[in-house]
């Protein structure tokens, strides 16, 4: 037993004996104290009751106590697999009253916007079993335009939106990289969500903020099609439209947020949860989208032969950049080509490939992770993220008692540039450090958010705190300082916690 622990176990010891004291000295508070179980033992009670327990437990722990700002959390949907979504999406409430909106999670892109009242060509449909709403701004006693003279109003312009001024109200126009396009004019209104703050007892606090959102009058391309079609976009990107600024600029949040996605869904954070086991790069300045500068790809631990020129980054190239309104992963043709030769030879043995739709296909009989290797991709300052088989092969088919893997790593539609999308950020905790100006990651087990949001009473797509955070390891300690305060703390809430357990759930 270490000196440290031996120490933090005292420090434990002398305080609540300490409190025993204390107590019947002022109201001959009984020495003995007699614990009762949170759960009878004569009842058997469900795993997913005792972990939802646990994860209620967790959230505050995940809190950086450093930080005087909140953390949202919101409920994400959709998955990575094509067949099925393709993208991942979440609900927010705008308005007054508040009303429900679907919103594509997008990393790649700086403006939020919903479809508004009237629009020419807006979706009345989605695939995903969700209603389509349009929001209308004068249901809303809250909403308010921009004008061209307000200073909320984007003057600079960039090759992927421009804003000008129509009847003295904000507009914009985004085109995005499928080609699918979107205009309208800017309004102010409420979005109303649930924070948990940093250093206080409060677990839920209901709250709004006034947000600048994109009016969407007209949509073209995939954003209209009833396969993918939602009420908008919420952009995360790190410009002063994105949500993520918005909030941090009012002090409601820390400038930064974190997705953990499986395939079903997952959680978006905005704010700053504490993860173990992460590791750092730094973005790429002066780069619109979140760019980090890749070095090297290993498979199997051996780095491939690959000139390091094809990952720099200069005026034509914008580097590696982290997407997740991207559902593939891309790679420059000078890396995608030794990329897809070393997979196919390290199976060569036990799997011979086969080309279906211009795609590298596989067909196996045993479990991907049985026959594949480990790849590794290699960022500046050390950080690599490690990239099991389902990570860059998709699941296809299954035929005569075989399964398709296709390759998930595509060639990448411009030069230079290489995407990483939700294939390969999927079951990892993502975290935008935007204050620090550095992206993380570390492998979590993001499905189980997909499971206890499913077992909770919240509706799809409900915004909760980070309280639904849980993973398959356990949750780090920053310091053994920490562990006395953890230890008393969990004491003395834990009354607090049953009693209000079946409260808190109901309103998550």
């Amino acid at each position: 037993m270490s000196t440290v622990y031996i120490t933090a176990r005292n420090a434990v010891i002398s305080t609540l004996l300490g409190v025993v004291v204390l107590l019947q000295a002022v109201s001959g508070f009984p020495a003995i104290l007699t614990l009762e179980r949170a759960f009878s033992v004569k009842h058997r009670i469900k795993l997913s009751e005792l972990r939802y327990r646990d994860i209620l437990r967790h959230g505050r722990m995940l809190l950086k106590d450093t930080s005087p700002k909140g953390v949202i959390g919101f409920v994400a949907e959709g998955s990575y697999d094509l067949r099925v979504a393709g993208l991942y999406y979440t609900k927010v409430k705008l308005g007054t009253p508040s009303k429900d909106y679907y919103l594509q999670i997008d990393t790649g892109s700086d403006v939020s916007w919903v479809s508004c009242r009237p629009c020419n060509d807006c979706p009345t449909s989605s695939g995903f079993n969700i209603p389509i709403t349009l929001y209308d701004p004068s249901s809303s006693s809250t909403s308010s335009p921009i004008s061209c003279s307000d200073q909320r109003c984007p003057q600079a312009s960039q090759t992927y939106d421009s804003s000008s001024c129509l009847n003295n109200h904000c507009t914009y126009t985004i085109q995005y990289g499928d080609d699918s396009a979107t205009s309208g004019h800017y309004v102010s209104d409420l979005m109303h969500f649930k924070i948990i703050v940093s250093g206080t007892e409060t677990e839920l606090s209901n709250t709004s903020a006034s947000i600048v959102f994109g009016c969407g009058t007209i949509e073209s391309g995939v954003l209209t099609t009833p396969d993918s079609a939602l009420d908008g976009i919420l952009g995360l990107g790190q410009q002063g439209r994105s949500i993520i600024s918005q909030l941090s600029s009012q002090g409601i949040t820390p400038n930064s947020f974190a997705h953990c996605l499986a395939d079903g869904g997952g959680l978006l954070v905005i704010g700053q949860p504490m993860v173990p086991y992460i590791v750092f790069t730094p973005f790429v300045k002066s780069q619109g989208y979140y760019s980090i500068n890749l070095q090297s790809i290993s498979v199997n631990d051996k780095m491939l032969s690959i000139d390091p020129s094809v990952f720099a980054i200069n005026d034509d190239k914008a580097g590696t950049i982290v997407d997740s309104g991207t559902t593939l992963a891309y790679l420059t043709e000078e890396a995608y080509t030794p990329f897809v030769d070393a997979i196919t030879k390290s199976v060569s043995l036990s799997v011979q490939p086969h080309t279906s739709n211009g795609n590298t296909c596989y067909s196996i009989t045993s479990s991907v992770s049985n026959i594949f290797p480990i790849v590794s991709l290699n960022f500046v300052g050390g950080a690599s993220m490690h990239l099991r088989p389902q990570d860059y092969l998709s699941h296809q088919s299954s035929k005569s008692g075989a399964e398709v893997w296709c390759m998930g790593f595509q060639r990448s539609h411009q030069k230079g540039i290489t995407i990483l999308g939700d294939l390969v950020l999927k079951d990892k905790f993502i975290v935008y450090d935007l204050d620090a100006q550095r992206i993380g990651w570390a492998r979590y087990d993001c499905f189980s958010i997909v499971q206890v949001s499913s077992n909770s009473s919240s509706s799809s797509g409900e915004a909760v705190t980070p309280s639904q955070i849980s993973g398959g390891r356990s949750l780090g300690i920053r310091s053994q300082q920490q562990i006395p305060v953890i230890v008393i703390s969990s004491i003395i809430y834990l009354t607090m916690m049953f009693i209000g357990f079946q409260a808190t759930r109901m309103s998550l």
